[in-house]
């Protein structure tokens, strides 16, 4: 059995670009940023950052370029795409990208630091969030 399944949950790192092929179809690309954070043997934060690029066709292109923009965070699921071309200098290129079988919006709050220092003029956020509770779930709470 064969599997190419990619999922990641990252930022825009720029406006989605939406364009039509010749059969009318539209296809969407984009780059999302994806990180990794640990600790070295020393103790000290590390971080990793991941850049890659994402094709989407159809409506999710569409609505994709429509509701998305720089900063935003959404789960990408899909698999993975590699194509080549030859350069100028006659080697090959290679560059592998993710074709988005389904893209899911996350929040459309950028997720810098500015982002959390209070604005100058407050707005009604009706979005629901999740809230966790601060105890650890005790197994026996559990009803079955």
């Amino acid at each position: 059995m064969y599997l190419n399944q990619v999922m990641l949950i990252g930022n825009l790192t720029r406006d989605p670009e939406l364009k039509a092929m010749p059969s009318g179809n539209k296809v969407c690309n984009f780059s999302i940023a994806t990180n990794r954070v640990w600790k070295d043997k020393e103790g000290q934060k590390q971080e990793e950052v991941e850049y890659s690029n994402v094709t989407v066709y159809g409506k999710q292109a569409e609505s994709t370029a429509q509701y998305m923009k720089k900063g935003n965070s959404l789960l990408v699921i899909g698999r993975l795409k590699t194509r080549s071309w030859d350069k100028k200098d006659g080697t090959k290129g290679y560059a592998t990208d993710i074709i988005a079988e389904r893209v899911q919006f996350g929040s459309n709050r950028p997720t810098t630091p500015q982002a959390t220092e209070k604005p100058a003029q407050a707005t009604t956020d009706t979005t629901e969030s999740i809230e966790y509770p601060d105890d650890d779930i005790n197994p026996e709470d559990i009803p079955f």
